[in-house]
């Protein structure tokens, strides 16, 4: 009888955690244990990350109705804007990094101003990226090694996403000013919010309904748009109207061009370490273009299925982030560092476990999302292979964002540069063309290179330099 009313309160404490990281009622995350503090920040970051992953599958199960055409259009657009991503993930992290600084400081005040420091930055930027979309959005798709075929048929979604980057780049930044301040709770409303009905949207405006037309392939990229661009519309109320940590006043609306060059530092960095992986998946795509389109399609339908899983062990990461800035801000290094293990460890049990699951459930996999036997052969390769290293991936993720979370963003970009382009590129244009491998080569090469990159983050984490940086 004791053991099952101790199972029972467990339980029963388990859910009343859940329910208060989900509610986000508690911010202090630099006292107390740190087993908790990983929970509440986690729980709804991994959430986030969840909607987001779902979003990726849900839309590419929909396109992929529409042919081949379709899939390497989405693959091959995919490709080019992760480069807005990464635009968007690095001053993310840069807003992270100060706004969670500002925070553990207890500096509310001087967390609002920066993260309005960081918006202005992504509104100059985000329009010089759609006027390039605008005008040269076949171009690019030819660039990328598209047919004329594939070029004509994609130019209209292509052209829409790069257009209306901006409700993607507001989307990333606005949720790391949230997870700096410790409201994971309202990062992941906002997430859920604009993919929830991004996923509503999206079988409506490619197949239609009712008085609304058929639209394809571009009605999967209008229910981007407008499903990001709602779930912006609430971040700023949030940030401008409502009672959350962070707040926005008339106060910090006027330019501090101090404020501006230490966002951009930041940003800099993190989005160096991001553009640098980001060229690098371009360039692997291209490599993989090489051997047809049924290549591109099995890769493109494969990558979507590992951000399936990917993503929410990014909201662990993101929550070890949040946590070494509160707690340097707070001069706790020792507690930041413990966060950080205690973190990657959690990380690894869940992605081993997902990795075996793909090793012996590919095919199954693959096959939801496409008949085509070309495609799906080249989709469980590359999703066999790539999960070898998923326990590695783990620990990198984790690592990798706690150097960003404590502004230390020069080490991780010298990790990837070293990783991906003095190993990952060559080894995958030697081993899929050069020795014959086909697009094999790349996906052995990517599963090295990402296991390499997380044993060289891990031992340079353990040396402690990232303690002693000041933002």
């Amino acid at each position: 009888m004791p053991f099952f009313k101790q199972a029972r309160l467990r339980v029963v404490h388990f859910f009343e955690l859940f329910r208060i990281a989900v509610a986000g009622t508690e911010k202090e995350f630099t006292t107390g244990s740190i087993n908790r503090a990983i929970f509440l920040l986690a729980i709804p970051m991994v959430l986030e990350m969840a909607m987001e992953s779902l979003f990726a599958v849900v839309d590419i199960f929909f396109v992929s109705h529409l042919g081949v055409n379709a899939i390497t259009t989405v693959g091959l657009t995919e490709s080019v804007l992760t480069l807005v991503y990464t635009f968007a993930m690095g001053l993310s992290m840069a807003a992270t990094a100060v706004v969670a600084r500002r925070t553990g400081e207890k500096n509310h005040e001087e967390a609002a101003h920066a993260a309005m420091q960081a918006l202005y930055v992504a509104l100059v930027l985000s329009v010089i990226i759609s006027v390039i979309g605008f005008l040269f959005s076949r171009d690019i798709l030819l660039l990328m090694g598209a047919s004329v075929e594939v070029a004509d048929y994609g130019t209209g979604y292509t052209k829409i996403l790069l257009a209306g980057n901006l409700v993607i780049v507001l989307l990333f930044l606005i949720n790391g000013i949230f997870r700096g301040a410790g409201d994971a709770a309202l990062a992941m409303r906002s997430l859920w919010l604009a993919n929830g009905l991004n996923i509503i949207l999206c079988p409506l405006l490619i197949n239609g309904w009712g008085p609304v037309p058929a639209m394809g392939l571009q009605g999967a990229a209008l229910a981007t748009f407008i499903g990001r661009g709602t779930g912006v519309c609430y971040q700023v109320y949030h940030l401008v109207r409502g009672k959350d940590l962070i707040r926005i006043t008339r106060q910090q609306l006027s330019p501090a061009w101090n404020t501006i060059v230490s966002v951009l530092k930041l940003a800099a960095g993190s989005t160096a370490q991001m553009l640098i992986a980001s060229a690098s998946w371009i360039f692997l795509v291209r490599i993989i273009s090489y051997f047809g389109k049924d290549a591109v399609a099995g890769y493109t339908i494969a990558i979507r299925v590992v951000i399936f899983t990917i993503l929410p062990a990014w909201g662990m990461a993101n929550a070890a982030a949040a946590l070494v800035g509160q707690n340097l801000g707070a001069q706790q290094p020792d507690r930041a560092e413990k966060s950080v293990w205690r973190a990657a460890f959690l990380n690894m049990i869940f992605l081993g476990v997902v990795g075996l699951v793909f090793l012996t459930g590919a095919p199954a996999i693959i096959k939801l999302f496409t008949p085509e036997a070309d495609v799906v052969g080249y989709g469980v390769q590359c999703l066999r292979l790539m999960s070898l290293g998923y326990v590695f991936y783990a620990y990198g993720m984790v690592i990798t964002q706690s150097f960003n979370g404590a502004g230390d963003t020069r080490t991780p970009t010298l990790i990837n540069l070293v990783a991906l382009w003095m190993f990952q590129v060559p080894l995958a244009y030697s081993l899929s063309i050069w020795l014959n491998w086909g697009p094999q080569g790349v996906f052995w090469a990517i599963a090295i290179a990402e296991s390499m990159m997380a044993v060289a983050g891990v031992l340079l984490f353990r040396r402690g330099t990232w303690k002693q940086v000041k933002i």
